[in-house]
């Protein structure tokens, strides 16, 4: 992986070449100083609106039957930690070639890595309706799972290259914000159109949108500009996760990652379990509107490097926490109310949380950002597979109260993380003051 400097040498010759395929639109918004990407120019805003398509649709497929659960269980027969399978396989199918195709778009660059991924899940997603068993349905959302996986760390690594760093925590939170919108909308659409036609014909529905945001994606992004080819083999990748996983900053933002993603993936895996038995009784169309908090995250996500600027990194990352269990608390209440209040908390929480830990990877990571993305999301996607798949036995075993259990002793875990990098941090200043004042 080239330096900055490297790539903003790249980028000065590409501008002055007449033969350049950059288009204007690009070049207009590079910043003369760093040789990159910032807020305000047309190629930034491009950018920004082709990556936001992409987070919408890879969490509107990676969750499409999460909202339809019920309706799964109740017309193949199946269990809530059975059906929770269709989402937990499509997780780990994504945690499982993360790695590899982070290590493929070294060689064909992020672009081109984002588009087949894109374009091959959308594909599938129009393959999924039609699985007769549970058991197919399961191996197709493993595979849709595998295909999406070019998508996440190259999304971050491509922002990473292409948009200067003070601009950087904003324009993935605007990715992730894509992510909310994706998983409310997929929800909301596949909740009042199972409710009229069934849960195949809602799976379809979100094939549809996949596809038109893959065609968006394609139509918006930019070419790389920073981008520098190189073959990355099996002991150089070994290497490389090695290195990521020897620091110990990237480590403790691995885990916090799956932490905060472990309660995400319980809770909604879950929720509509709750909603459509007593005493709620509502149905499948309102408990999939129900995901419409999702623009909570949207806007939290958003205001990610706002909120870091004001407060730190750390004191976001307590302020995700405590929102987080705040409204794991708050949920345990049997009103409609209180409980919305409590997703809204949740939803909040953990998308800040995953905003400030997903850019503070990319920043902390100076090579081979690819794969240390890349390891962030398999973490990630692994704590939304366990979160799933726990989050459907604690919920068999101990109703709606043993789910939030598992969420608090999650969000305790993050907290103390994030308090032992607080206190390591004092103890590094104390040292730097005394060494200065000797």
């Amino acid at each position: 992986m080239p330096s900055a400097d490297t790539g903003a040498s790249v980028t000065t010759r590409a501008a002055a070449s007449p033969s350049s395929s950059t288009d204007t639109s690009t070049a207009a918004a590079v910043d003369p100083e760093s040789g990159k990407l910032h807020p305000g120019g047309p190629g930034y805003r491009r950018t920004s609106f082709a990556l936001f398509a992409a987070g919408v649709a890879t969490f509107a497929l990676l969750y499409s039957t999460q909202a339809l659960l019920p309706a799964i269980s109740a017309d193949l027969g199946v269990r809530a930690d059975q059906a929770s399978w269709t989402v937990s396989a499509a997780t780990l199918g994504l945690a499982a070639g993360v790695i590899p195709l982070s290590a493929v778009s070294e060689r064909f660059g992020r672009r081109t890595m984002m588009t087949a991924s894109l374009s091959v899940a959308a594909l599938l997603a129009m393959l999924v309706p039609f699985a007769p068993t549970l058991g197919w349905l399961i191996a197709l959302r493993a595979v849709q799972g595998v295909a999406l996986a070019g998508l996440p760390a190259s999304a971050m690594a491509f922002l990473a290259e292409e948009v200067r760093a003070k601009a950087l925590v904003g324009a993935i939170g605007l990715f992730v914000a894509g992510n909310s919108i994706g998983g409310m909308s997929g929800r909301i659409v596949t909740g009042w159109v199972a409710q009229a036609w069934g849960w195949r014909a809602a799976l379809g529905a979100v094939g549809v949108l996949a596809v038109v945001c893959a065609v968006a994606f394609r139509l918006l992004v930019p070419k790389a500009r920073h981008f520098v080819a190189r073959s990355v083999g099996p002991r150089a990748l070994a290497r490389t996760l090695g290195g990521h996983l020897a620091d110990p900053l990237l480590r403790r933002l691995y885990a916090i990652g799956a932490l905060f993603m472990t309660v995400f993936g319980a809770v909604y895996t879950v929720i509509g379990y709750r909603l459509v038995s007593a005493p709620f009784n509502l149905p499948q169309g309102i408990v999939g509107s129900i995901f419409i908090v999702y623009l909570v995250g949207t806007v939290s996500s958003a205001a990610a490097g706002k909120l870091v600027a004001r407060m730190g990194r750390r004191g976001a990352l307590y302020l995700a926490v405590g929102a987080t269990s705040a409204g794991l608390l708050l949920s345990l209440s049997d009103s409609v109310a209180a409980v919305l209040a409590g997703l809204v908390l949740i939803t909040a929480g953990f998308f800040a949380g995953h905003a400030v830990a997903s850019s503070s990877v990319s920043r902390t990571a100076k090579t081979a950002r690819a794969q240390a993305s890349a390891l962030y999301q398999c973490a990630y996607y692994v704590g939304s597979s366990l979160g799933g798949a726990l989050g459907a036995l604690a919920f068999h075993a101990g109703g709606w109260e043993g789910t939030v259990l598992l969420g608090l002793v999650a969000m305790v875990g993050a907290a103390a993380i994030t308090l032992y990098a607080t206190r390591k941090a004092v103890v590094e200043r104390r040292l730097l003051h005394l060494e200065k004042a000797a």
